[in-house]
């Protein structure tokens, strides 16, 4: 016994001296609030996916929610509005943010002013971007409709937010200006990286603005691009507040994607009586994930593909 706890001391005493000890201690809260704030949480959906349960009686249904998820239309639907929304944002929000980073990272006068005014909206409550945008879209009086007005682009103005087959150009709108500021940050930190050697040289060989920028820039980026990259994917496949204060998922379920979709069944959307439906919010909530897993898998194989062919 006495030789079991000399052993455990001398283990305790080396990893106390070789500093893992104190690396183990600084790391406790980070994994402590882990393994409460994802983890369980993660566990906890499973214990309900098969029972009508809302907060406070749990009644075991058996594959009723799962009958129900393969025949609930409005899910799917918001299924293929979130792969819609996400294509639109990447394409327009990647190509921003790459332009904007090579502009301003250029050494001009007041380019780290942009820098910041161009980042604040990411620092914005998605809440208030939201609202703002509800003025800026307004049918009547709304500032985006009286400036088109104003430049005799359009003559009646457009009910961005109550017509379905304008209300997700207005979604994807906020999307990108709420977002792409974070995207151009990464892009920018990229290229500080990049040796003004390799910048010099092609200017000796004569290479213009835009072969450098194809032939040197770009491939240089290649690592941070894939991570941004990946993180627009995630981030637009669970991107759902904004929406929810400016559509609320509407015209006709035209904006609703898949999380604004959960999150209405799990706690009711405005306006709603009935109770919430944990149980099937749970289920849809681990096949969301599984759809979000399976996009980012298929990403990473792709990318990692491309790695070896270049």
């Amino acid at each position: 016994m006495s030789q079991k706890k000399m052993t455990f001391s001398q283990k305790f005493q080396k990893a106390k001296s070789s500093g893992s000890f104190s690396a183990a201690l600084m790391l406790a809260p980070a994994v402590f609030f882990l393994c409460l704030c994802s983890i369980y949480p993660f566990i906890w959906i499973f214990r309900y996916v098969a029972c009508d349960y809302n907060g406070f009686k749990s009644t075991f249904t058996g594959w009723k929610n799962f009958e129900r998820m393969l025949n609930d239309k409005v899910f799917w639907n918001s299924v293929m509005h979130t792969f819609e929304y996400a294509f639109y944002k990447l394409i327009f929000i990647i190509p921003l943010a790459l332009l904007m980073a090579v502009l301003l990272n250029q050494k001009l006068r007041g380019s780290s002013v942009f820098r910041g005014i161009y980042f604040m909206p990411t620092i914005i409550s998605t809440s208030i971007a939201g609202m703002i945008f509800g003025f800026i879209f307004a049918t009547k009086n709304g500032i985006l409709n009286s400036m088109l007005q104003n430049m005799h682009m359009i003559d009646s103005p457009i009910k961005w937010l109550n017509s379905p087959s304008v209300v997700m150009v207005a979604v994807t709108i906020l999307a990108i200006w709420g977002g792409f500021g974070n995207y151009m940050l990464y892009f920018i930190t990229g290229m500080t990286g990049i040796s003004e050697d390799v910048y010099e040289s092609a200017k000796i060989d004569g290479a213009t603005g835009v072969q450098t920028f194809f032939r040197i820039t770009l491939p240089m980026l290649a690592p941070v691009l894939k991570v941004v990259l990946m993180l627009a994917i995630t981030g637009a496949f669970k991107d759902y507040e904004a929406i929810m204060v400016l559509t609320n998922g509407g015209p006709g379920n035209r904006s609703m994607v898949m999380f604004l979709y959960i999150y209405n069944i799990i706690f009711g959307s405005a306006g709603s009586t009935s109770q919430p439906q944990i149980g099937y919010g749970a289920l849809l909530s681990v096949v969301a994930a599984v759809i979000v897993g399976i996009v980012t898998g298929i990403y990473l194989f792709v990318s990692k593909k491309l790695d070896d062919v270049v």
